[in-house]
């Protein structure tokens, strides 16, 4: 059922962008009177799976979900359409409009993702407001994974600075590391202040382990498994961790650790129950785990924000948001290319985009997902590849700039090119992320 939950939200949202961007091309070639012959949800290569026409246009739903196309009448797209070519230009194709119009034409549904994602931010802001954990309101500091462990940060640091800058926001302080070129981290441990420096060898382990923090919450029980070591040992629902062998500890990272340690063993765990301590031995499987769970609600241990916005102030609340994560996607893009942080690695297909949406269907997280896959599409698409919107910007940019249009022979070529490179990539991507389920 969680799959298909997932898998509904996927499609949904794919065919909402998909919709909407073609659509951004088709309302710029009806305003300057060029002709659409298709617009088409999906791609259908042999047959459609729905299809009808109305005026000039055939409407239609494809079996093949990669995407969509407007099939606009004089031009090189995917259709390869050469016989149409090869008859006099007419007043109502692509190609005779001026270039100004074309590239308006062309760069319509990127304009139209950029826009929708502003929108659904702005909408998302305005209905649910705006949650999350500050970090300064982290009292007890950070719980770390074993690379930031290995990068040199300490259980229970907090973090005051990235970079030089505060951030506001908990859940964006390891994007931050991972994103900016000046990655020194400033932490308070105990009463000193330690700056600690990230190198670009690192970059790669971030690529692939891009979390590094937790917050660190007291081990407060808030179930216990029937018939596990914990129960067996009278550990109950509510007992505060208060000491491992005597030693005192009160966190959940420090009692995970002592059971990773102690495996095959014996511990000696005290705990607060009703404000008194109470001492029990507790035998480890070699696993580790005793079978009792932390009670993990951040509100239980933090103040967190609620931001509402009205209808005015959620308007460029949701601009902001939305160049910021564009700036954001451009920079994770850039680290494709870098050689040390090895992202490449990581690229991933249609399972890796499903995965992203909950199991269970919310409506605020689905929102906030297609806005920012509406971002991902148009930054694709305005990639200068032949086949993508971005390739026939570039070669119209360069009729406006050189006075010369490119001769419909190069053009075709370039087409052909364009959608080899895309069908690498899209097999790539997709290859990728049928190795990662047997990793």
């Amino acid at each position: 059922m969680e799959i298909l939950v997932k898998v509904g939200q996927f499609f949904l949202s794919l065919s909402i962008l998909v919709i909407l961007h073609e659509m951004g091309h088709f309302l710029f070639a009806k305003l300057f009177k060029t002709r659409v012959e298709k617009f088409y949800l999906f791609f259908n290569p042999w047959f459609s799976l729905f299809k009808f026409k109305r005026g000039e246009t055939e409407y239609g739903v494809g079996w093949l979900p990669l995407g969509g196309y407007v099939k606009i009448s004089g031009m090189i797209d995917e259709s390869m359409d050469k016989d149409q070519l090869k008859q006099p230009p007419q007043p109502y194709e692509f190609r005779s409009k001026p270039a100004w119009q074309r590239l308006l034409i062309m760069s319509g549904g990127v304009l139209v993702n950029v826009v929708l994602a502003l929108f659904i931010y702005s909408a998302v802001l305005y209905t649910w407001g705006e949650d999350y954990l500050p970090t300064k309101n982290l009292k007890y500091g950070v719980s770390c994974d074993s690379l930031a462990l290995e990068l040199g940060f300490r259980d229970g640091d907090k973090i005051l600075y990235v970079a030089g800058k505060e951030i506001e926001n908990f859940q964006l302080i390891a994007h931050d590391i991972l994103l900016n070129e000046n990655r020194n981290v400033t932490v308070l441990r105990g009463s000193d202040t330690v700056t600690i420096s990230i190198s670009e060898d690192y970059l790669a382990k971030l690529v692939k382990n891009p979390i590094l923090f937790y917050p660190r919450i007291p081990f407060i029980v808030a179930d216990v498994k029937p018939g596990e070591p914990a129960e067996k040992a009278g550990l109950v629902k509510g007992d505060k961790l208060v000491a491992l062998n005597g030693a005192p500890a009160s966190f959940f990272d420090e009692f995970k650790s002592a059971m990773q340690k102690a495996k095959g063993q014996g511990v000696n765990i005290t705990v607060e129950r009703n404000g008194k301590p109470v001492s029990m031995a507790v035998r480890v499987p070699e696993t580790g785990i005793i079978g009792v769970y932390p009670v993990a609600e951040l509100d239980k241990f933090f103040e967190l924000k609620h931001n509402e916005y009205s209808f005015l102030q959620s308007i460029p609340a949701g601009v902001s948001k939305g160049f910021a994560t564009i700036s954001s996607y451009l920079k994770q893009l850039k680290l494709i290319f870098s050689p040390k942080a090895k992202a490449y690695d990581s690229v991933g297909g249609f399972i890796t985009i499903g995965n992203i949406f909950p199991s269970t269907w919310d409506w605020q997280a689905f929102w906030n997902l297609t806005a920012f896959l509406s971002i991902i599409l148009a930054v694709m698409n305005i990639l200068p590849i032949p086949a993508l919107d971005g390739g026939h910007v570039m070669f119209l940019l360069y009729e406006i700039i050189t006075g010369r249009k490119p001769g419909d022979k190069f053009l075709e070529y370039a087409q052909l090119v364009g959608m080899a490179i895309l069908l690498a990539l899209i097999l790539y991507a997709n290859i990728n992320d049928v190795v990662k389920l047997f990793r």
